[in-house]
């Protein structure tokens, strides 16, 4: 485990310390976001409905009896129960919206207009807000459309890419564009800041799931949009590099990865396969994509004499890509084995929850871990008597 100062950023104030975050989302892509601003020292307030977020009752697994799903993204935040259909308490969350730096939300496309919470309104009480909408299809969409990430691997195309080629397609094993949407909206939201620290103006930052899918799947959409192509399920396979998948050993199977010519000739070295990369097959990368039904059954005869953990520090000291495929405790442990310290302690005490550390190191500013994730509405009589209280002047 990383030592206490690391785990907890020691004195040091984040580097958004200071902001105040109004949290109007739920689930995951939304609180993804605030949990990645709140390590990095913003203020945030969750803002929960009287059943609170849904993702509190998605179990098992549980710790206690609390979600694990809902304290993966809910450390460093404080809850807030306001029912928005109560006058008393949509005009609190109007005013906390009004006080805020950001304001985040990820209800359907102009569902919070009702509320006098939609951006125009409160834009026009906060000119210099930050309001950052995340939707699963666009603000454009038809309302309709409900806004679930398996809806979105499969519309955006990424299913039709995972499975086996004769296989039926297949869901990523995690929520991937909720996540990689919520990273978006993180990254939207500093741009934007960093746009008001220049002209003091604020702005509307809208991300959707969509949108993000079709710029993840990266090289495949660029297959479609630039050459042409509608890219295709491979199983494991690379479309463009070979060997680039998991490949059988004598107990299990091992990622193997030759991306260019170099690695291939020391692959092949450790194999014992010397005269391979002259072969006009194999010579290069373009030869042995091509050929990989002719290559494969020679890598995995060679492959069938070694272990996997012994052919994995074989290929590494040789300076061939490869990996075991590893359980998520695996994966845990092996970050603990090389220094990551993936596992932090958000709050202390008895209160204290295990969580995965933020992702970005910072040498000045470290993330922090104040808080566990919130109990619903803990924070509710402190956070309704300071909006009750009249802001001071200035």
């Amino acid at each position: 485990m990383a030592d206490e100062a690391s785990r907890s950023g020691g004195g040091a104030r984040g580097p958004l310390d200071g902001l105040l975050v109004a949290d109007f989302s739920r689930i995951l892509a939304g609180p993804y976001a605030t949990m990645l601003l709140a390590d990095l020292g913003a203020d945030v307030i969750k803002v929960e409905g009287p059943k609170g977020d849904d993702t509190r009752t998605w179990l098992p697994p549980v710790r206690g009896d609390v979600s694990t799903y809902y304290l993966a993204v809910n450390r460093n935040k404080r809850s807030l129960v306001l029912d928005l259909k109560d006058d008393t308490d949509a005009a609190l969350a109007r005013e906390l919206a009004a006080r805020a730096d950001v304001v985040i939300e990820n209800f359907k496309p102009g569902g919070l207009d009702r509320y006098g919470l939609g951006h125009d309104a409160v834009r026009s009480a906060n000119p210099r807000v930050i309001y950052a909408s995340i939707s699963a299809f666009g603000s454009q969409a038809d309302p309709l459309l409900p806004g679930y990430d398996l809806m979105v691997q499969a519309i955006s195309g990424l299913m039709s890419l995972t499975g086996a080629p004769d296989g039926p397609p297949y869901r990523a094993g995690i929520s991937v564009f909720d996540v990689m949407t919520g990273m978006h909206a993180s990254i939207g939201i500093l741009a934007a800041l960093h746009h008001r620290d220049r002209t003091g103006e604020g702005q509307h930052v809208e991300v959707d799931l969509l949108s993000s899918a079709l710029s993840g799947l990266v090289n495949h959409s660029s297959a479609h949009v630039a050459g042409g192509e509608v890219p295709h399920r491979m199983g494991n396979a690379h479309p463009s590099l070979f060997p680039y998948e998991p490949l059988p050993v004598a107990d299990g199977e091992l990622v193997v990865i030759a991306g260019n010519d170099g690695q291939f000739a020391k692959l092949c070295d450790v194999l014992g396969l010397p005269d391979l990369p002259a072969d006009p097959r194999f010579a290069r990368n373009q030869d042995r994509t091509a050929h990989r039904d002719q290559l494969r059954p020679l890598l995995v005869e060679a492959l069938a004499g070694h272990t996997r953990n012994d052919l994995f520090r074989k290929l590494l000291a040789a300076g061939v890509p490869c990996a075991p495929i590893n359980s998520i405790a695996e994966g845990v442990a092996f970050a603990e084995e090389i220094g990551l310290h993936p596992v932090v302690q958000a709050g202390e005490g008895p209160a204290a929850v295990p969580t995965v550390r933020h992702p970005i190191t910072f040498s000045a500013t470290p993330p922090r871990y104040r808080l566990p994730p919130p109990g619903l509405n803990a924070d509710g009589a402190e956070l309704r008597a300071w909006l009750t209280d009249p802001r001071p002047p200035g």
